[in-house]
């Protein structure tokens, strides 16, 4: 799932995401709870204005964001099907 991402640049470009949309909805970033790169991408485990937990990538090269999974915290369910017709019970 590509999503559209808005990140602080201080010493570098896009140093880290600040607020993200899925679809229409705009999340804040309010904790970034851990970050880690490999070779070719960076990953952020945040936690947005919602409530939830969000992994989002960052492909450098293409210069391309994405979600890899979220938890929904209330609920305790980890998802990485990002089919919007098939939602948790």
């Amino acid at each position: 799932m590509n999503i559209r991402v808005e990140c602080y640049s201080g010493r570098t470009a896009d140093e880290r995401p600040i607020k993200f949309w899925l679809e229409d909805v705009v999340l804040f970033i309010e904790l970034i709870i851990d970050q880690w790169q490999i070779p070719d991408a960076q990953y952020f485990r945040v936690r947005a204005d919602d409530g939830n937990t969000y992994v989002l990538r960052h492909d450098e090269e293409k210069d391309q964001w994405g979600l890899e999974s979220f938890r929904l915290e209330k609920q305790g369910v980890i998802a990485t099907d990002f089919d919007v017709e098939s939602k948790p019970n």
